[in-house]
């Protein structure tokens, strides 16, 4: 004999698959968050440690020429850091939430941090001029995720 199944449990059921589903979604929404805002203070500690080495550490091996160079690659670093903390915060289901724009740009960030900062780094450093080629590569980074910034927030804001 089949057993029919009471309408209601399949129902109530179903509700739990959805909050689940939900729930998960959330979970991941809190990670994207983490993720920039570890991310982010990540950066900008290593942009304060690299910059008292270029400063102390690096005084006398650096010459003007190269320390202006080391201190672009600080700047740029931090100004991204913090760029990448606020994408964090706007991640927050308060504000923006999770928009496809603001991860991407968080990426593009993260990785323009180690094209345009890191290029300028090891130049500074080793003086081979060929690493010069690579830093636009990071510029063209973070001016992606500029625009993609903007483009949440003008599709996203409430």
């Amino acid at each position: 004999m089949q057993q029919i199944q009471n309408p209601d449990h399949c129902l109530s059921a179903r509700k739990r698959q959805r909050q689940l589903a939900k729930a998960k979604l959330i979970k991941g929404r809190d990670n994207d968050m983490k993720k920039f805002i570890v991310t982010g203070a990540l950066h900008g500690f290593l942009a304060v440690a690299l910059g008292a080495f270029g400063a102390h550490a690096l005084k006398e091996v650096l010459d003007d020429y190269s320390r202006g160079i080391w201190e672009t690659a600080v700047q740029y670093q931090m100004f991204h850091a913090t760029a990448i903390l606020v994408i964090g915060i706007l991640m927050s289901s308060k504000l923006l939430g999770e928009v496809k724009q603001l991860n991407l740009a968080g990426i593009f960030f993260n990785l323009g941090i180690v094209f345009f900062s890191g290029s300028l780094y090891v130049l500074a450093i080793s003086g081979v001029k060929v690493l010069g080629a690579i830093t636009p590569i990071g510029g063209v980074l973070f001016l992606t995720g500029w625009v993609l910034i903007i483009v949440a927030a003008l599709k996203h804001a409430r």
